[in-house]
């Protein structure tokens, strides 16, 4: 590994798990916003979870239609996220892994 990459793995493990589980918490309170269709999300605190997950669910509300009314496309997301994160920075992640073989090396 090149010097400089070396030197960023630590900043970029935390910022990616940092964004990762943040998306996470996002993708969640859209699960818990679907039991309440009345809150307008385009308005006011609720745009925080409107504006980063709405794009990803768009697209894939075009390829998985609602079952019984229930939008399920928040699941979906969140159950990819979270295994993205645990197979990239989780405690045996892939980046967390390779953080501590160079930080056993040094």
């Amino acid at each position: 590994m090149t010097p400089i990459l070396i030197k960023a793995l630590p900043v970029i493990h935390f910022s990616l798990g940092l964004l990762l589980a943040g998306w996470s918490l996002a993708f969640l309170m859209r699960i818990v916003l679907t039991w309440y269709p009345q809150i307008e999300l385009r308005n006011g605190f609720w745009i925080l979870f409107y504006l980063p997950t709405e794009i990803f669910l768009s697209i894939t509300r075009k390829f998985i239609a609602p079952i019984g009314g229930v939008d399920i496309t928040p699941v979906i997301w969140f159950g990819l996220i979270t295994l993205a994160r645990e197979l990239l920075v989780g405690p045996q992640g892939i980046l967390s892994q390779i953080l501590m073989q160079v930080l056993s090396n040094k």
